[in-house]
């Protein structure tokens, strides 16, 4: 008889977490053991050095139900929630930092959504931290990600979140694109819905977030605008960025001919010249890269059979693929 698949799969990061790791368990237990939830927890030690994964295997000894993974180094956050997700058996996998600023005692709201939709995000709306250092630049970041992505959320950063088994299993994560999954998910076209959660001031060990990263999170907010936009068609960002400079530079020549057949001016020293050559030297580079994109982005589809498209439902007789 086959072992009996958990409905949800709790995929819980850990960086340094040795004080913090027991009371999780406790409050994890309170919050799902009463609701009858079959569960498991898919503890991830993202290289730690303070003895965080001794005190994961007491738990792990005292519950059968955690699942360990030890990373050989600190691979960050993003690695750490995708080997997560890779081992993670349940329907729902819901991701909780291990910091305890989280509240478990939240995760069953979150759930019981996940029948409406494929995500349900935690919205840190009363967030204990310190507004200069961490909430202003979050609040602007926030701010930035929903315009450029168009998937609006009040809280990107909040690790409390549901996600629907399908959802998880399309999503190849890299870099420190872990905060940006809904974006990233929304091209299978998934429907979403924010919860507020509560949150809580750190009690032990010290934060890995700072303002030094609002400079990673543009970058990333870059990748993740044109994977979303351009990612099967590269041609149509750097072809128009191409034309538009080759453009410019024609418009430049063509100007100063005629300042030199018409009216007798000199234009050989002029930056002006320099300036146009340049624009259509750039131009055509930019085109034969988008060109090169397109080839690559063939070869990626066609020798990996990679979709390029998701299906949801099928009514009616099916052909076998």
């Amino acid at each position: 008889m086959s072992e009996r698949l958990p409905i949800l799969s709790l995929v819980v990061p850990v960086y340094n977490e040795a004080e913090n790791i027991p009371l999780l368990a406790g409050e994890i237990r309170r919050a799902l053991d009463p609701q009858g939830i079959s569960y498991e927890v898919i503890a991830v030690d993202d290289g730690s050095t303070d003895g965080s994964w001794k005190a994961l295997e007491a738990e792990r000894a005292a519950d059968p139900r955690w699942t360990l993974v030890g990373l050989r180094r600190n691979f960050g956050q993003t690695a750490a929630i995708s080997a997560g997700f890779d081992h993670a058996r349940g329907e729902v996998v819901v991701t909780l930092d291990a910091d305890l600023q989280n509240d478990p005692a939240d995760i069953p709201r979150l759930l019981a959504l996940t029948g409406e939709y494929d995500v349900v995000s935690g919205w840190r709306r009363n967030r204990r931290d310190p507004f200069l250092s961490r909430r202003l630049p979050s609040l602007l970041a926030n701010w930035l990600i929903s315009k450029v992505t168009g998937i609006r959320l009040h809280d990107y950063g909040c690790t409390l979140k549901a996600y629907r088994r399908e959802v998880v299993e399309h999503l190849r994560l890299y870099g420190d694109l872990h905060r940006f999954i809904p974006a990233m998910a929304s091209w299978i076209g998934i429907t979403l819905t924010e919860v507020e959660t509560h949150h809580r001031p750190r009690r032990f060990g010290r934060s890995k977030y700072g303002i030094g990263r609002t400079a990673r999170v543009i970058l990333d907010l870059i990748t993740v605008k044109f994977l979303l936009s351009f990612a099967s068609k590269p041609i149509q960002v750097f072809g128009l960025l191409g034309l538009g400079a080759t453009a410019a530079g024609l418009f430049i020549g063509l100007y100063l001919t005629i300042l030199k057949l018409g009216f007798g001016a000199q234009i050989g020293g002029r930056p002006l010249l320099f300036l146009g050559i340049l624009l259509i030297v750039v131009g055509v580079q930019f085109i034969v890269m988008g060109l090169l994109g397109e080839m690559l982005v063939r070869i990626y589809h066609e020798t990996q059979r990679k979709p390029i498209y998701l299906v949801k439902r099928v009514v009616g007789p099916m052909r076998e693929l």
